[in-house]
């Protein structure tokens, strides 16, 4: 019998699920318990295919627009992301039960936008195109009153009407050294620009980031586990590489992982995106395990106690009663 190589695992913590993917996942699950299946999602309720595959076989369905979902009374649910808010309007018009399940730090954003809006401000946003949670910000103005920034590039090419009357918002799964380098170009270029009270960067990013930070310099390779399509498992897999870890790899479970690439390390750190549910972690290490002996440690950098009631259609009276 061959003998297991050594291997230190160093588990991030804070790591996985946050308050706000807890909440739209416990929303999903509530409303299937409540009202029965089908329960229609728009959008995948966060961005992990392997939760998104368990909440189908429990019976929801996911859809990408509401033209897809038929007249029903079954509850149709807005994913964590945020939407725009032409898709609250478009389900009132249809008399759809509709149940909101934006993570509430998503909602700030929103909120922030509006605010400034309607102070008379031209608003930035700094995100990336294309993301659910971006097409949502951006949908929350008139056309023309957000505008998208991307690149440092994107700034300097900015021409706008009043500099003087400007406030930035960001997407809330950025990079935080990448984010803090985008707004010091905006304050650079823009002395009057207003931002928010408090940073749009979740604090599940945030100690996520923090997390890698520490430990990525020290360890042979670093594993992220979540899906390819979230936003925050692709930035802890950039932060770790940015860190000074010279292999580090976004896998969704063990049978991802490229074995051939770990023959020869003998520390591997490992995290998990926010929409990323332990139990992939744990599959993960069985799988080391198999092949390595392992030593555990854990590298904290913060206690999270963050907790979001469920959307009120699913809170108890209104939700027993249904």
């Amino acid at each position: 019998m061959s003998v297991k190589p050594k291997l230190t695992v160093y588990l991030c913590a804070p790591r996985g699920f946050c308050a706000g993917v807890v909440r739209a996942i416990d929303a999903v699950e509530e409303a299937l318990r409540i009202y029965g299946a089908p329960v229609y999602v728009r959008h995948e309720i966060v961005h992990n295919k392997y939760v998104v595959e368990g909440l189908k076989a429990k019976g929801a369905i996911f859809v990408e627009e509401l033209d897809e979902v038929p007249n029903t009374a079954q509850p149709v649910i807005f994913s964590a992301h945020g939407v725009p808010k032409d898709i609250p309007a478009e389900a009132e018009s249809r008399n759809i039960f509709a149940i909101d399940a934006t993570c509430p730090l998503v909602t700030k954003v929103h909120r922030e936008a509006e605010l400034h809006h309607r102070q008379g401000r031209q608003v930035l946003l700094v995100g990336h195109a294309g993301h659910p949670e971006v097409v949502g910000t951006l949908g929350q103005l008139p056309p023309g009153s957000i505008v998208l920034v991307q690149t440092l590039a994107d700034i300097a090419d900015l021409e706008l009407a009043d500099e003087g009357k400007l406030a930035y918002v960001t997407q809330t799964t950025l990079s935080i050294d990448d984010t803090r380098c985008m707004v010091d170009a905006l304050k650079r270029r823009f002395p009057k620009i207003v931002g928010p009270h408090r940073e749009d960067i979740c604090y599940a990013t945030t100690n996520r980031q923090e997390a890698v930070k520490r430990v990525a310099p020290t360890v042979d390779a670093m594993l992220v586990v979540g899906s390819a399509n979230s936003s925050n498992s692709q930035r802890l897999k950039e932060v770790a590489e940015r860190s000074g870890c010279k292999l580090a790899r976004l896998v969704l479970r063990a049978s991802d992982v490229e074995w051939e690439l770990f023959d020869d390390i003998t520390s591997l750190a490992i995290t998990a995106g926010a929409s990323a549910p332990e139990i992939l972690v744990e599959e993960i290490m069985d799988a080391f395990a198999l092949r390595f002996d392992l030593s555990i440690e854990t590298v904290s950098t913060a206690d999270e106690g963050v907790f979001f009631p469920l959307p009120r259609e699913l809170r108890s009276p209104a939700g027993s009663a249904a």
